[in-house]
């Protein structure tokens, strides 16, 4: 099985109209347009009964700390955790891709709550979900896809893994709401085969 995107080139950055936050001079970042990137996928199994597909980028600092913050700096050293962008499960197997902006086109404050998507696919949270929790113009359910934002002062390329799995089963049974972390843990034992395209991406001026 293998995907791929038209958008992005793989372990290749991914360009800013797929990001969630651009550079600004003025104020380090700015909202960007927030559109999904254009992905598709061959030899699917044969046998397989319906697709999963995860962004989740590994980079994201660990403590927050420093994040953001004048005269800090992200260091590269500091331990990463996962931090999932788009969590799609009950994609029908006779689906072939998805279209750049088809499934999100610009940043919607408090979260998308019904994102388009392939027929009959149900999309998760993400953790943006949890990261403007609290927050009074931001603070939401962020269901679909949501873009790279990561730290502008942070050391680490971040990198953002598209990963598609084929299951064995039509259905992944999740709780509502439903994350990575659930999705991961359902899947286990009826994954067929997966695949993997990689994107980069970061704000920190220095590194781009």
């Amino acid at each position: 099985m293998n995907i791929t995107s038209k958008s992005f080139n793989h372990n290749q950055p991914i360009p800013d109209e797929f990001a969630f936050c651009v550079p600004d001079p003025a104020s380090h970042v700015k909202l960007g347009r927030n559109r999904n990137p254009q992905l598709s996928w061959t030899g699917v199994p044969a046998e397989a009964r319906s697709l999963v597909l995860i962004c989740v980028d590994p980079d994201v600092p660990s403590v927050g700390t420093d994040v953001n913050k004048e005269g800090c700096t992200v260091k590269e050293s500091l331990r990463r955790c996962d931090f999932y962008h788009w969590v799609v499960i009950d994609i029908p197997v006779s689906c072939k891709g998805v279209e750049a902006g088809a499934c999100s086109d610009g940043v919607t404050p408090r979260g998308k709550q019904n994102p388009p998507g392939p027929k009959g696919s149900k999309q998760g949270v993400t953790n943006y979900t949890d990261w403007f929790a609290g927050d009074h113009d931001m603070g939401g359910a962020y269901h679909g896809y949501d873009g790279p934002a990561p730290p502008w002062n942070d050391e680490r390329l971040h990198h953002y893994h598209f990963r598609l799995f084929a299951l064995d089963i039509a259905h992944l049974d999740v709780p509502s709401p439903f994350g990575g972390p659930e999705v991961i843990k359902a899947m286990n034992g009826h994954i067929l085969a997966q695949a993997e395209v990689v994107g980069t991406y970061t704000l920190n001026p220095k590194m781009r």
